[in-house]
């Protein structure tokens, strides 16, 4: 496992750009793309053989804690989101702010009936 920079001069083989995943073949020598800020890992075929198997068998032990992960996650934020709705309605103090009653004062309606009230539109 070698690595080279963007812009040298290499031998033939695959590289691999591995901040953003490209690779590069080389059939025979070649120079490498983009400036000298790339950096180029080159791996040995059997390397890569023996890697695959390898990176597969931590997945297949990996896998069952993930999905353990995943259901104690959703439980619990389930059991929080519904602890915290229960908390809500305990501590509110009924002040609604999406409800306004806007009807007016009762004026007194002065006319033929006397002191009646009357409410404003």
């Amino acid at each position: 496992m070698l690595k080279y920079k963007g812009g040298q001069k290499v031998g033939k083989g695959t590289y691999w750009n591995l901040s953003d995943g490209t690779r590069v073949d080389i059939s025979d020598e070649g120079i490498l793309p983009r400036n000298g800020s790339a950096t180029y890992t080159r791996f040995r075929p059997g390397i890569v053989l023996l890697a695959g198997p390898v990176i597969g068998l931590f997945y297949v032990i990996a896998l069952p804690f993930m999905a353990v992960g995943t259901v104690l996650a959703l439980v619990g934020k389930k059991v929080l989101s519904r602890m915290f709705n229960i908390l809500g309605n305990l501590v509110s103090f009924g002040w609604r702010p999406s409800e306004a009653h806007l009807t007016g004062k009762r004026k007194k309606h002065k006319g033929m009936g006397g002191d009646k009230t009357k409410k404003e539109e």
